[in-house]
């Protein structure tokens, strides 16, 4: 029963979050700042997460195909510096700082666009495995849904909450990790990982890495 509340509150918290984070028709960028955010895209956020969101350093996100409404809200989040993890105030709060509304739509237009990154297979295939069994069921007995109830079957995210396939397992662990001791903030994740010890944390990112 303790389950199937959580997992109801927490659809309410996604329809909620949905609503106000999906951009809208009237809301969409014009051609020119489309055309500025694809040289921004590949110039500037390339030199990291790699022109295409592709990137293959281990501790920086990789942003091809991941969920549009998620980018935009990240991006906001440092913009105003309500993300205050050590990654966020040490690169981005400065360059989200020069973006507008209508150029963090089009960046988000333009890294949900592209083709997703290929996962590498788990050098640790039990930890991998563990991760799945994590991913896919949860802890009933320690009130844990399972991840699928927002991220997706296959860890494709939904609107606001992020794709997690073939993203980098040191990233992953990273921000699960900041996550989990509320230096990220994030509110619905919070209470959900709490308990999750740095084993699951390293399976769960092992099985992700691997989509």
């Amino acid at each position: 029963m303790a389950i199937n509340n959580l997992l109801a509150v927490m659809r309410l918290v996604a329809v909620a979050l949905v609503a106000c984070a999906v951009p809208t028709a009237d809301a969409a960028p014009d051609a020119a700042t489309k055309e500025a955010a694809v040289k921004l895209a590949v110039n500037l956020c390339g030199s990291c997460h790699g022109p295409d969101g592709r990137g293959d350093n281990p501790r920086i996100p990789r942003l091809a195909a991941q969920q549009r409404a998620y980018i935009e809200v990240q991006l906001k989040a440092f913009r105003n510096q309500s993300r205050g993890d050590y990654a966020a105030h040490e690169s981005m709060w400065g360059i989200a700082a020069t973006l507008n509304d209508d150029v963090v739509a089009a960046l988000a237009e333009y890294f949900s666009a592209q083709k997703p990154g290929i996962g590498v297979a788990a050098a640790n295939k039990e930890a991998a495995a563990k991760g799945r069994t994590l991913f896919e069921r949860g802890s009933p007995e320690r009130g844990l849904p399972p991840c699928t109830s927002c991220h997706g079957i296959d860890g494709e995210g939904l609107a606001v909450f992020p794709r997690l396939a073939s993203q980098h397992g040191e990233y992953l662990f990273i921000q699960l990790q900041a996550i989990r001791n509320k230096l990220r903030a994030s509110p619905v994740m919070h209470g959900l990982i709490k308990e999750l010890t740095d084993d699951e944390i390293v399976a769960l990112a092992a099985y992700l890495e691997s989509k």
